[in-house]
């Protein structure tokens, strides 16, 4: 079997969600760091990879490129613990990806302006418009793990590692997690996972 290889760029968490789940799953794999602050995604190689220009893009196979972060991981997940084989279960996990989807960039975008790109000062507008977004999106959050565990069927799956990537460094970007209690157990939860690495592990 090829080693897998992943084109990723380190702090990203959606290249982490990855990385995580292959690290849990045993799978070895290659990790190739492109780093978006200097444009190295705009690159005619990196493009001709993902058209997109952006990571993670997972080579499964010589030249065969899989892109989109969630869909990589129901790529990797078929057939494991981690995506239920009952149907309804099954259709809860990706309803939270695509919840994931759709409000992750409320969270992801002032990590990257604030921690990643330091232009905070640029962009002070338009993060306090995101908050208000973002802040919805973690009461949403917040509500269903009051009364769960884990996002679908009482067990640790995608739709966790989906949606804890971005969480848990939501602070970095200076959201405040503090008012989510349930959310804060819900991360030291999924923490205490067998095989869990931190975002900043290679």
């Amino acid at each position: 079997m090829e080693t897998l290889r992943l084109f990723d760029f380190l702090p990203s968490a959606n290249g982490y969600k990855i990385r995580l789940l292959l690290t849990q799953l045993g799978i070895p794999f290659e990790r190739i760091n492109f780093d978006i602050t200097k444009n190295e995604t705009r690159s005619p190689d990196f493009l001709s990879k993902n058209p997109n220009g952006q990571i993670p893009v997972l080579e499964v196979q010589p030249g065969q490129y899989l892109a989109e972060s969630n869909a990589i991981l129901i790529y990797l997940s078929e057939g494991t613990e981690y995506l239920p084989y009952d149907r309804w279960q099954r259709a809860q996990v990706i309803q939270w990806l695509f919840f994931e989807q759709c409000n992750y960039a409320y969270i992801a975008t002032p990590r990257l302006w604030i921690s990643i790109l330091h232009q905070y000062d640029q962009h002070r507008t338009e993060i306090e418009k995101l908050y208000q977004h973002g802040y919805t999106a973690l009461q949403i959050m917040e509500n269903h793990l009051q009364t769960n565990n884990f996002f679908v069927g009482g067990r640790y799956s995608i739709a966790d590692i989906s949606l804890f990537a971005h969480t848990h460094v939501a602070p970095e970007g200076g959201y405040d997690l503090t008012q989510f209690p349930a959310i804060g157990t819900w991360i030291e939860r999924i923490k205490s996972q067998p095989g869990y690495i931190d975002i900043t592990e290679e």
